[in-house]
């Protein structure tokens, strides 16, 4: 049993749950329906979920399936869980940790004064774009606070666009796209902003996102969970994900495997709280874990850091980009500067998709091999801090 969901238990008599299905390995989202509804008397209305329910004003629910990751989250008591670990097509049931998102260290006024970005000539994207890649054709999932369309950066980049209640379920009809917070739209016109007077933030300028406002109070694991579910069902390559819980707790690997399996590279932000710590899910193995660096090709002193006991993958981040006064689009128009490994994470989700329009059919290991074959650490960079180092497009796109 996960230690979170053993002291969840412990402590409060029943806990919040993720439960894997057997059709989360491949059955799809028809069989992850039909069993949950058989699996539905396993669940409590009790919980967490009731108190948030109440304080809403509305009927609090059972259960929250994702049938397309084939995942359910809900509430049990210790003869819940018993029963749903006995049952044959369950895969496992794990804790349900709170995430948050990775608030910038900084950030500042800015104004977007060179043809791209100090980030996307450290990377290389504009001997890309030289080569003909845009990302164009690459659909790239992006959760976080949402993002403003409007903004000129992000004109004709968003594909799609939903809202995720704060009980974690999608709004319907589907919202206008808008950003709770400024997060977002930063994030996203790293990924795919378009070039505005000739000047450039975005690594994938021709790539088009799922954009989901997903974090920022409420059931934020149901709102998330949601996001990851809806993106998947969209068919896209890569997932942008800036958000996390403190500290290592196992409860999401089952999460991160799946979106594997299904063909999506997860990329996440590894925290924003220094050396000797990192974020969940940042610091899997199966994650591509991003820190920040500076404009000099420093590790940022804030960019989380942390070695662990285990032979694959013992130091995160795999790597780190560009993090630190980082230009990118603002809320309303206009541009301002950011500073987090919340930055940097939407550089390397934005390489990726430069990559994917060049090799559409890359495998998830074949994506990532290739960007880490390209990283070089600079001199006086200590692998203990910034893994592999910084990544190299045009290296990347060779290794692939």
């Amino acid at each position: 049993m996960s230690r979170y969901l053993e002291q969840e238990l412990r402590s409060r008599g029943s806990a919040r749950v993720i439960v894997v299905l057997r059709a989360a390995t491949g059955e799809g989202a028809v069989a992850a329906k039909r069993e949950t509804k058989r699996l539905a008397p396993r669940f409590r209305k009790a919980g967490s979920s009731l108190a948030l329910a109440r304080s809403l004003g509305e009927a609090s629910e059972r259960y929250h399936v994702f049938p397309w990751l084939g995942v359910v989250l809900g509430t049990v008591d210790a003869s819940g869980l018993a029963a749903l670990r006995a049952d044959p097509e369950v895969v496992d049931v794990v804790g349900a940790p709170a995430l948050s998102p990775i608030r910038p260290n900084a950030v500042r006024a800015a104004k977007l004064q060179t043809a791209a970005t100090w980030g996307l000539e450290r990377l290389g994207a504009p001997a890309l774009w030289q080569r003909g890649l845009t990302g164009k054709g690459v659909l790239v999932g992006h959760l976080d606070t949402g993002v403003d369309a409007g903004h000129p950066a992000l004109s004709g980049a968003v594909a799609h666009f939903a809202e995720f209640d704060l009980l974690g379920r999608e709004t319907k009809p589907a919202p206008r796209p808008r950003d709770s917070d400024e997060h977002g739209t930063h994030t996203a016109a790293t990924i795919a902003g378009r070039a505005v007077t000739g000047r450039h933030v975005g690594m994938a300028p021709g790539a088009r996102l799922a954009s989901a406002l997903v974090i920022e109070g409420g059931d934020a694991v149901a709102r998330v969970l949601g996001g990851m579910d809806w993106t998947l069902g969209l068919g896209v390559r890569v997932l942008s994900l800036s958000l996390g819980f403190r500290g290592y707790w196992p409860d999401f690997l089952a999460i991160t495997r799946i979106l594997r399996r299904k063909r999506v590279l997860p990329v996440f932000a590894v925290g924003n709280e220094y050396a000797g710590t990192s974020r969940s899910p940042g610091n899997y193995s199966e994650a591509l874990s991003v820190g920040a660096c500076d404009e000099k090709g420093r590790v940022a002193d804030f960019s989380s850091s942390q070695r662990f006991d285990r032979k694959l993958d013992p130091i995160v981040p795999d790597l780190v980009a560009p993090g630190v006064d980082v230009v990118s689009a603002k809320p309303g128009g206009g541009w301002q500067s950011m500073d987090g490994t919340s930055m940097a994470t939407p550089h390397i989700a934005g390489l990726a998709a430069l990559l994917l329009e060049a090799k559409p059919k890359a495998t998830v290991k074949n994506l990532e091999a290739a960007i880490f074959a390209s990283c070089a650490r600079p001199k006086g960079m200590s692998p203990e801090r910034g893994g592999l180092g910084i990544p190299s497009g045009l290296d990347a796109l060779e290794a692939l």
